[in-house]
């Protein structure tokens, strides 16, 4: 018989394995117990026995990486007019934790949380909307001004802090309408201020508001969503990266890509890390338009298109796993160590896929897959 602490209830094998806060990047395995991993070990220094785990998979050729994190998508099983099932569109694609930008706001955060949050093997956090009702209505969540409610939204941070790690203030023109967007973002700053969280950001057209006075309100650890898109703002001018943006990076401001239906362009892409612009962050802003795609819009799938428009492949590993757990500020998740969260996602790869972005231009390179997922010590797929 084994001893209790050398059995384990699942272990899983990789060609690769691949943790870019602990450093490891090589064949291994990884052993989980109840929820949590008891084990990480590289082939060269560590042989396991199938014969000491319940359940046992080998991926020869599969790359293992901590649970992917998404900072920016729209989980919501009621309430919000983008939202997605978490459980069924979410999940079983290898995410496993994710952070809504703004589904919920004030007035509809005790629903979000009991019917989204609570409700979800998939791990939520909510970047909550300084809008009082989020994105319930089909209209711009701003374009009441008095939505716009500093007190309401602090309240409710207060309320919920463990789940709310950021504060969304979008002052495109769908979100404010004729709303002034820099006093929406005046309240915005003002939340966030008081309540020391950081703000996930989407930008104004430049013609309605120049790109340095918006970014010039901004504060180190704040996150600029979007990077990559080529309308109605754009990073990228004459093959190069704006000053502003190189001056807000180095304020401190971090940059997300928040691919959406119409906000990834691979051109500017590559531009961009042509001229040594990575985005600190990955993000799908995966909605429910998404969903009746002729192609599955996934993080592994956006992974593979940053990785075709020039992003080094242990960038884009670090831009969905540690960073994001970094900003979230979740420490035993986006990591392979000894006693984390045993949130575990493994991914294949077909070579020469051709990916398309919104304006129909195509990059080609390997696609990767969800191949197989662990939530909490749980296996999801197979």
């Amino acid at each position: 018989m084994q001893p209790p602490n050398t059995h384990f209830d699942l272990i899983v094998r990789a060609g690769r394995i691949v943790c870019s806060r602990s450093g490891i990047d090589g064949p291994g395995h990884v052993a989980v117990r109840d929820d949590r991993i008891a084990v990480v070990g590289q082939a060269s220094t560590a042989k396991v026995d199938p014969a000491t785990a319940n359940r046992s998979f080998d991926f020869p050729d599969g790359i293992l990486l901590p649970g992917l994190i998404d900072l920016h998508a729209h989980p919501a099983n009621s309430g919000s007019v983008f939202g997605v099932s978490p459980d069924d569109h979410v999940v079983p694609y290898g995410t496993t934790t994710v952070l809504s930008q703004g589904d919920a706001g004030a007035s509809t955060i005790d629903q979000y949380v009991e019917e989204t949050i609570s409700a979800s093997r998939t791990s939520i956090l909510l970047a909550i909307n300084l809008s009082r009702i989020g994105e319930s209505a089909s209209h711009g969540c701003f374009e009441d001004l008095d939505n716009a409610d500093v007190d309401a939204c602090a309240t409710a941070i207060d309320r919920y802090r463990e789940l709310i790690p950021a504060v969304a203030v979008n002052v495109s023109h769908r979100a404010c309408g004729d709303t002034d967007p820099r006093e929406v973002m005046r309240r915005g700053v003002k939340v966030a201020e008081q309540t020391e969280l950081p703000i996930l950001f989407g930008m104004r057209r430049p013609e309605d508001w120049p790109l340095d006075q918006q970014l010039n309100l901004l504060r180190p650890g704040d996150i600029v969503t979007y990077c990559y898109r080529s309308q109605p703002h754009c990073i990228v001018q004459g093959g190069q990266v704006l000053p502003c943006i190189r001056d807000a990076r180095t304020r401190g401001i971090l940059f997300d890509v928040g691919h959406g239906t119409s906000a990834f362009c691979f051109d500017v892409a590559q531009a961009a890390i042509e001229d040594g612009f990575l985005p600190d962050t990955v993000s799908t802003d995966l909605q429910r338009f998404h969903i009746d795609q002729p192609v599955r819009h996934d993080l592994p799938i956006v992974m593979s298109e940053l990785r075709a428009a020039g992003m080094p492949e242990n960038e884009v590993f670090a831009a969905v796993t540690s960073r994001p757990a970094s900003l979230l500020k979740l420490d035993d998740s986006g990591v392979l160590r000894a006693n984390a969260v045993a949130d575990l996602t493994v991914l294949e790869a077909c070579n020469g896929a051709q990916f398309g972005d919104v304006k129909g231009r195509f990059g080609s390179g390997t696609l990767w897959a969800s191949a197989f997922v662990v939530k909490r010590g749980r296996v999801i797929t197979t």
